[in-house]
């Protein structure tokens, strides 16, 4: 079905929903790399005033990948709820905006409506808002998950530590977790993005980080960020799983590029609670996510790169997930190209996220041949968390040693919780007490003696494979 806006003498015409969508997106290198974006601002304006007019009904209508062919389709149509859809059926992309920024719209209402939000309609809604009503609606958007603590809760920002080494050296992950332990990170997860995939090697990170957890009883989770093939395989050798963590996408065949499927996460999130590792919660799978990955695979079927990015969360919302973040500058400028694309990009991927009820995290990030640097990741990760963001990563001075990518790192996550008085986990902030690595919710010093140092690289047990 054609659409058609018409502006003063010009008629502007988009072939069907895609092209539709895909016009209205804000510019970003990817879509030009695909193909499918607006060739001018005026046809982008023009595309945003008719899909304002287009009934939400529309996106259970007209597919943008069909259903016989796409497994991330079925999962989206066929787990619609339909009863949560009769509050907001009657409403058009324009009218839902309107709605989501009124006081009606409070959290209760947006967890109500939540899994009657497809992605496309997620994806639509944002193309035409600004970015203050992408903070304002996501700030709104409650979704609280548990573990080992509880993510989530409004006043909170929790934080990944993320202590990669280029050679998974155990001395050299033990000493970055001890450092971010003593900034208050680690409420997320301590996860781990492994240098090798060899088995005995990721048995030995899950024995080193569950000796951490169990030693100084951490309220907290593990994670090693292998492919779920191998947290099977570790989980079938007894290594102590907390999450199973796996990247995911928005398209059958690029899901398929990451040697997955709907199926195999089943299995994976199946095996981990079987374990029953969490102690006030179940939610045991960790995805990660970024746009432009189905592009980068070919797998984009000429969907615009942040609508593959929210039919990701499709693929997350349906497994119950822990956390959830976007990876949003991470495969490079080819898809976000500087500061300002990637900035609008995180904003919409958390506001789709949460809008859709998954727990979004942000790995605020950019690659050395971006157009951006630490300034802009400072701006996006200060909206982020004045959205209501749940999570952000935690490492050594924002550098990734293993990965090659500058991030965020410890000392970013004491200056948001001061500056929007914002609190870790509560399970994890009385563990940072009892500690006495904050007094009154500021880290302090600590001395010498303190057990996280005396023990760093003695007493724990740094095993070799069992």
């Amino acid at each position: 079905m054609a659409y058609r806006h018409i502006a003063g003498s010009e008629t502007y015409v988009f072939r069907d929903l895609k092209d539709l969508l895909a016009k209205a997106t804000p510019a970003r290198s990817g879509d030009y790399l695909a193909g499918v974006a607006a060739s001018s601002y005026a046809e982008r304006v023009a595309a945003r005033m008719c899909l304002a007019e287009v009934p939400l009904r529309r996106f259970l209508e007209e597919l943008l990948i069909p259903y016989e062919t796409d497994e991330v389709t079925r999962l989206i149509v066929d787990s619609h709820d339909q009863a949560a859809f009769g509050e907001i059926a009657h409403l058009t992309v324009g009218d839902f905006r309107n709605w989501l920024l009124s006081e009606v719209a409070d959290s209760a209402a947006l967890a109500r409506i939540a899994p009657a939000v497809t992605p496309e309609m997620a994806a639509a809604v944002s193309k035409i808002m600004r970015n203050q009503d992408l903070i304002l609606v996501a700030k709104k958007c409650r979704v609280v998950t548990a573990f080992r603590d509880t993510i989530g809760q409004e006043g909170r920002l929790s934080v990944r530590l993320q202590p990669n080494h280029p050679t998974d050296n155990v001395r050299g992950i033990a000493a970055s977790i001890i450092d971010g332990l003593l900034y208050g990170a680690g409420d997320a997860v301590i996860g781990i993005n492994p240098a090798t995939d060899s088995i005995p090697a990721l048995m030995e990170l899950y024995y080193l980080v569950d000796d951490f957890i169990g030693t100084f009883k951490i309220p907290t989770q593990s994670c090693i960020l292998t492919h779920v093939t191998n947290q099977i395989q570790v989980i079938e050798k007894g290594a102590p799983v907390d999450l199973v963590f796996q990247s995911v996408a928005g398209t059958e065949k690029a899901n398929r590029g990451f040697g997955i499927s709907l199926a195999l996460l089943r299995e994976a999130q199946d095996a981990a609670r079987s374990l029953r590792r969490g102690t006030v919660g179940d939610n045991v799978m960790y995805f990660e996510t970024g746009q432009g990955s189905a592009l980068s695979a070919e797998a984009n079927f000429g969907v615009d790169q942040q609508t593959c990015e929210a039919r990701a969360y499709a693929v997350a919302r349906h497994f119950s997930p822990l956390l959830t973040n976007t990876v949003v500058g991470f495969i490079g400028p080819e898809y976000l190209y500087d500061g300002k694309q990637i900035t609008r990009a995180g904003l919409e991927d958390h506001f789709c996220g949460k809008l859709m009820g998954v727990p979004m995290g942000c790995d605020v990030c950019y690659t050395n041949h971006a157009e951006a640097d630490q300034d802009d990741m400072d701006n996006l990760m200060t909206l982020l968390a004045t959205a209501g963001l749940t999570f952000l990563m935690g490492i050594p001075g924002g550098d990734d040693i293993m990965l090659n990518y500058q991030t965020t790192s410890f000392h970013d996550s004491l200056v948001l919780r001061e500056l929007l008085h914002l609190k870790p986990a509560p399970e994890f902030e009385t563990w940072l007490e009892l500690m006495e690595i904050t007094q009154q919710g500021r880290v302090r010093p600590v001395p010498p003696s303190h057990p996280l140092l005396s023990n760093r690289l003695g007493t724990l047990r740094l095993c070799d494979g069992k």
